[in-house]
């Protein structure tokens, strides 16, 4: 077997947007997405980089403007596997560049755009660089095109894709930016871009060793994503005549879904069907472990495993699942399991609601039982490996279609987890910072008629019975013992919820003025069931806080069915 040809070369970019290449984006790859920060940062750093004295630019120090990865062999044509958002907006800086001169010397800069038909040089009119078909038509007549890049400004952005509108953005940017320049700054800076920026091109004529070099460049930090190369490897697959419907329906999801939670599913993808923790790296163990084979059958994969996982978790992470009744109970469990402080529930999650979502009543003892079991995993503080170990054991009955609701399912409560959960909740929860809000959330919403959640911004968890009490206050009346102030200070009876900041000075305050100042809003009410509580006591002593303690430790118990026995 002959081994795989991969060059590496340095250009610069008037080589680089010259006759040895014409840029195509496959349809596989994503949209153009570069915000206005990042084009806005490419052209500071291209303008720092030239500097403002008159050196001639062939001494001043080259700039690098990153790599590109083709599949490319002898001929010009060559497909970006990596390397398209800079090429685009380099492409969009040159125009608009061009804009801002002379007609005279508009013309010069057009030929990096689009090269006319030379029978000297070329046969044909070439554009350098072809996107994708959605926006390809948009981004010749506004961009590479000899028009006036303004005639943007005349474009509602409403009528735009996502992508489209970031062309416009970027070079209305760019246009904005270069008239700070006088007319002989933006020459010398058009010049420095095609003479003195380079970028590094490496090809290889075969696509499995292109997507080897795009992972490595991957894993070393640059802006591309194990969802890329799995969109490439299965997109590419498929049959030419039917890539480009495949690859919108890819893009209907990505989109739907934004880049992370995209990226974020096929971790769990690859969780609900490995069931383990990932091992070799999580594009090894994708291929490995998703049936039917992505790469074999690339359409079954799409149509019957991503789009139905990308729907469910789409529900899931926006509360949105609509049924003509429960929908609502379903959807108040997706609030709590959002504020878990992990996803690892998520892969089960979206199994089991892809495969029942016709089933409202089943979704909802599902996930109200979903919901407890992961309350229940961070209360008490279990590591990833716990969480994952019990979450596969649950993924396997969940395919098996087990009785999830029996007693020993690994759905349900052990009687040693309640126990171990009731300890933590009867001890001093103020200490526990990283579950102490999400309890008193919880058990506030318990509290109200109709569960009401409330997500004020800023929520924090105060002391009824400060922690350090004046010397001459009225509390130490109450609590004249160090050790007892010790005991019940930190506990769930002594705690209430404030929906703003307060100075803390006011912490300190006898029990009668902190109720009035400190523990409601402008109007004399609390928002908060928990606190509303509190403002109906005369006093406060350890006897009151015993009783609250008791009472609330009981709602939990009604709220996660904690009861043991």
């Amino acid at each position: 077997m002959n081994p795989v040809k991969i060059e590496a070369n340095q250009y610069p970019l008037h080589k680089v947007f010259g006759n040895d290449f014409v840029f195509t984006i496959p349809l596989y790859q994503r949209p153009y997405g570069w915000e206005k920060e990042q084009a806005s940062e490419l052209l500071d750093d291209l303008i720092t980089a030239l500097g403002d004295s008159d050196e001639a630019i062939e001494d001043i120090n080259p700039y690098f403007l990153g790599t590109v990865v083709l599949i490319k062999e002898d001929k010009p044509d060559a497909q970006v596997v990596d390397g398209q958002q800079r090429l685009t907006t380099l492409t969009i800086l040159l125009a608009a560049l061009r804009s801002s001169l002379s007609i005279k010397e508009q013309h010069k800069l057009s030929k990096y755009l689009y090269q006319e038909a030379d029978f000297l040089e070329v046969s044909h009119s070439a554009y350098r660089l072809n996107l994708r078909e959605r926006d390809r038509d948009f981004f010749q007549k506004y961009i590479q095109d000899e028009c006036d890049v303004l005639k943007l400004k005349e474009l509602s952005d409403a009528k735009l894709t996502d992508s489209c509108l970031h062309i416009k953005e970027n070079a209305l940017l760019f246009v904005d930016k270069l008239q700070e320049l006088s007319e002989f700054q933006r020459l010398r800076l058009a010049s420095f871009i095609l003479t003195r920026s380079f970028i590094v091109v490496v090809s290889t004529p075969d696509i499995e060793s292109s997507y080897r070099i795009f992972s490595v460049i991957n894993n070393r930090g640059l802006d591309l994503s194990h969802a890329d190369i799995i969109k490439a490897e299965i997109i590419g697959v498929i049959s030419v005549d039917k890539q480009d419907k495949y690859s919108k329906k890819w893009e209907e999801i990505e989109e739907k879904l934004g880049q992370e939670d995209f990226k974020s599913l096929f971790s769990h993808i690859r969780m609900i069907h490995d069931k383990n923790k990932p091992r070799e790296g999580i594009l090894k163990e994708f291929y490995k472990c998703v049936k039917p084979s992505p790469t074999e059958y690339p359409q079954e994969f799409i149509d019957k495993i991503l789009i139905p996982l990308a729907d469910a978790f789409d529900d899931i992470k926006n509360k949105q699942y609509k049924s003509i009744k429960l929908a609502e109970k379903v959807n108040q469990s997706f609030k709590w399991l959002g504020m878990i402080d992990n996803s690892d529930w998520i892969p089960a999650a979206i199994l089991y609601l892809s495969k029942n979502y016709s089933k409202p009543e089943l979704l909802v003892k599902f996930f109200t039982d979903l919901d407890r079991l992961a309350s229940a995993l961070m209360i008490l503080r279990a590591n990833n490996n716990q969480r994952v170990e019990r979450y596969s054991l649950l993924l396997k009955a969940i395919e098996t279609e087990e009785d999830l609701f029996v007693p020993d399912s690994p759905l349900q409560l052990k009687e040693s987890e309640k126990s171990n959960i009731l300890q933590v909740l009867d001890g001093d929860l103020y200490s526990m910072k990283k579950i102490r809000l999400y309890i008193l959330l919880r058990l506030d919403a318990f509290l109200s008629e109709a569960e009401v959640v409330y997500f004020f911004p800023n929520i924090t968890v105060e002391h009824v019975l400060p922690q350090n009490p004046a010397s001459k206050s009225e509390w130490l009346k109450n609590f004249p013992n160090q050790e007892e102030r010790n005991k019940y200070v930190h506990r769930l009876g002594n705690l209430v919820l404030l929906s703003r900041y307060k100075n803390s000075s006011a912490q300190n305050y006898d029990f009668e003025v902190k109720k009035t100042k400190y523990f409601t809003t402008e109007t004399g009410i609390s928002p908060f069931a928990l606190t509303t509580q509190v403002l109906t006591q005369n006093k406060w002593t350890p006897e009151v806080i015993e009783q609250r303690q008791k009472h609330l430790i009981d709602k939990l118990k009604q709220l996660w069915r904690l009861d043991i026995g």
